[in-house]
């Protein structure tokens, strides 16, 4: 793994993440409001569009994307499987990455559809594929090779065959980040429940990766 200086990693558990919400909230609004984002996958939110001009809020827009990204948190960290891993500078924290073992039923399935990829349903269903659900850095802390280091972090004790994420098919930065970190689109999960349709990306837990 590479080394990322002056920045420490720690995981977290169920308890230690419900404790810092409020961090991590801040983390978020520091992650996606009035800065370029970061190659990401979509959250369970509503937000969707990465055009700087188009996510300009107002206080109460803003007050509103809080509160759901907490309220997502707050269903995330009671998955089965929930594990995150956080990154932090002296005091503040700079990134953090955190994700569960989805199912093929429930609507719960990444957050946004009612039925697994069918590709990837069998696997959903004996608990072998891990979903990445959120990959934030700080703007002061892009391009230093954190988001790689908590994604290979979180990955390498992951119990599963497989890791997927979500990313909009328009979200070409995103998508050629992920291609850089070996992962590749293997399915398409359509527009549903008033979200548009997301291309799953997948590759193999470090345990599981031949290469």
């Amino acid at each position: 793994m590479a080394a990322v200086a002056e920045v420490f990693f720690r995981r977290l558990s169920r308890w230690q993440a419900d404790q810092q919400r409020e961090s991590i909230a801040d983390l978020y609004e520091k992650t996606y409001r009035d800065s370029d984002p970061p190659p990401r996958p979509p959250s369970t939110g509503t937000r969707i569009s990465y055009d700087k001009s188009a996510r300009r809020e107002t206080p109460a827009h803003a007050a509103r994307d809080r509160a759901a990204f907490l309220d997502r948190f707050a269903a995330d960290v009671q998955r089965p499987g929930f594990d995150m891993l956080i990154a932090s500078a002296a005091t503040a924290l700079v990134g953090c990455i955190y994700g569960y073992l989805p199912d093929r039923q429930g609507s719960w399935w990444y957050g946004r559809h009612d039925i697994a990829p069918t590709t990837l349903g069998q696997l959903a269903d004996s608990g072998r594929i891990f979903n990445v659900a959120e990959l934030m850095v700080a703007p002061s802390h892009r391009r230093r090779g954190v988001a790689e280091e908590l994604q290979d972090r979180l990955l390498v004790r992951v119990d599963a065959e497989l890791v997927t994420t979500l990313i909009e098919p328009a979200n070409t930065v995103a998508k050629a980040a992920y291609e850089a970190w070996h992962w590749h689109p293997t399915d398409t999960l359509p527009a549903a429940n008033g979200h548009p349709a997301l291309e799953v990306w997948t590759r193999p837990t470090p345990q599981n990766d031949p290469s």
